[in-house]
């Protein structure tokens, strides 16, 4: 193992010392004027009964041959509670909007098994439902997000399962939790009422959403001291139908969410994970980009109802999107992960910290095994992908204070698509320590980057030779993040990113 990974490390360094730097960009951060403060669940997970996002990939079972801890895959805990997740989102996306959350308590040999029509057909034997995501949220340290069925269940069920996991009365419901297993109530940070209202969330018009929006959000009652925030269903991609109507007329919630996909090419036809040409590299990035106006956009709605910012925008499901694995089931949406996606999850994050204001939180899809994953598994094998050493490197960023950064330089274009070349983004960590993420979108081209700083740098870069560099069961090391650091032009503190970089230093 030990050769296996400094022959990786030899392959991400070489490109890092042998390409010289084809143009500058120039940054300039301003100090002066601190943002608000990046909110820790800008970093969420989602986790969905999908493929195998839950079963196999969290939940194997204590009788399972692959280590675990209660049922729980000991290698994806452990990697999880690495990035100190902060939330997340359960039992969906799609797979919530038919969810009865009575399936899924009780022994676990009693529990009715469904369809899940959803996704792939498959049966689904509930062995993973209220008391195994609650525990597994407080296993991995995050705070758990509950997405209620207001597409096929009345208000009083959601009242019930509320009551259920959050209460310390004597009533029947808390003592039935007390009878499976939980003596004391678990904490729910957030609720979302419904899901994808506009689609597979019951395909309403926006008023009618705001409608029920306001019904069922009125009984989704925790104890006051819980401090639960119920989050709306808002829109999707540009449609801002839902986002105006539920923030005018959606009743009393604390977050409106937004989803967004990203897609090489249209969603009917979106392209291969790897194996894609440059065309597919540089429209996937553009695609991502524009998640910035769509939140911009978004925030206007909100400011308009909302101007002293009370009401956070959730961007509760984002990421890459492609035509799944050849030769995978059928509806599971498995896909591999590249350094594109790395760029992609950098691009992204930056845009909502950018937006610290008005974004406090948001969930990448999906956390295991399911479009843009942070872990991938195969039976007893696990790898971690691109996307989760991003995740990995912006820890910094958690809690930290924005300042705004100006980019001049050459732009990278490639056919339709056109972008900056360097994407940058400098914030105050929770430790004092001025942190800078910088990503070079240009597959073939280094760039020196000149900062208005001095002193000297040092973190780590994400980098590969290919463009769908990633990571295999065979190869579970060949992309990850390697040391990076500072040089001085004239005085300034500068970088020479290689081509298709995503790097995250302190500076001192």
């Amino acid at each position: 193992m030990i050769r296996k990974i400094l022959g990786a490390a030899l392959l991400l360094t070489l490109p890092v010392q042998a390409q010289s730097p084809t143009a500058v960009a120039n940054i300039t951060i301003d100090t002066s004027k601190p943002g608000a403060e990046i909110d820790r669940h800008l970093y969420g997970q989602f986790a969905e009964h999908l493929g195998h996002g839950i079963y196999e990939g969290v939940w194997v079972g204590e009788n399972s041959k692959i280590p675990n801890t209660h049922g729980y895959r000991n290698d994806v805990v452990a990697a999880l509670r690495h990035l100190h997740v902060p939330d997340v989102r359960w039992p969906g996306g799609c797979f919530a909007d038919l969810y009865n959350w009575r399936d899924g308590i009780g022994p676990r040999a009693k529990r009715p098994v469904r369809v899940n029509v959803h996704w792939g057909g498959v049966t689904e034997d509930n062995s993973f439902g209220t008391h195994e995501f609650m525990n597994f949220a407080e296993l991995i340290g995050a705070d758990a997000y509950v997405s209620l069925n207001v597409g096929s269940l009345a208000p009083y069920d959601s009242a019930q399962w509320l009551e259920y996991m959050t209460s310390d009365s004597k009533s029947s419901l808390a003592n039935e939790r007390r009878k499976n297993g939980r003596a004391k109530p678990w904490n729910v940070k957030f609720v979302g009422i419904g899901n994808e209202t506009w689609g597979c969330g019951g395909n309403m018009r926006a008023d009618n959403a705001a409608d029920v929006n306001r019904r069922y959000a009125t009984f989704a009652g925790t104890p006051r001291e819980m401090g639960t925030l119920k989050i709306a269903s808002g829109g999707h991609d540009d449609n801002f139908d839902f986002a105006e109507a539920m923030m005018r007329d959606g009743g009393k919630f604390d977050g409106l969410s937004v989803h967004y996909y990203t897609v090489p090419r249209v969603f009917r036809d979106k392209g291969p994970a790897t194996g894609f040409p440059e065309s597919e590299w540089a429209s996937t990035l553009s695609h991502a980009r524009h998640i910035d106006e769509i939140v911009g956009k978004t925030a206007v709605i909100m400011d308009k109802y909302d101007p002293d910012k009370k009401i956070g925008l959730y961007v509760d499901e984002w990421g890459t999107w492609y035509d799944q694995e050849p030769g995978s089931h059928p509806g599971f949406l498995y896909q591999q992960n590249t350094l594109r996606d790395a760029e992609v999850a950098a691009l992204s994050l930056n845009i909502f910290q950018r937006h610290s204001d008005r974004v406090k939180g948001a969930n990448v899809a999906q956390m295991i095994n399911v479009l843009q994953a942070m872990i991938l598994t195969d039976k007893d094998k696990m790898v971690l992908t691109p996307t989760y050493h991003v995740f990995d490197m912006y820890q910094v960023f958690m809690g930290a204070q924005p300042y705004p950064v100006s980019v001049s330089g050459k732009d990278y274009s490639q056919g339709d698509s056109r972008m900056p070349m360097v994407d940058a983004f400098a914030a105050r960590g929770k430790d004092g320590k001025l942190y800078l993420a910088i990503v070079n979108t240009d597959p073939s081209h280094a760039v020196q980057v000149v900062t208005n700083l001095t002193g000297s740098a040092h973190g780590r870069i994400l980098t590969g030779i290919a463009m769908d560099a990633h990571n295999t069961f065979d190869k579970p090391d060949m992309i990850h993040p390697l040391p990076f650091s500072s040089s001085t032009e004239g005085g300034k503190l500068s970088f020479d990113m290689p081509a298709k970089a995503v790097a995250v230093v302190a500076v001192e």
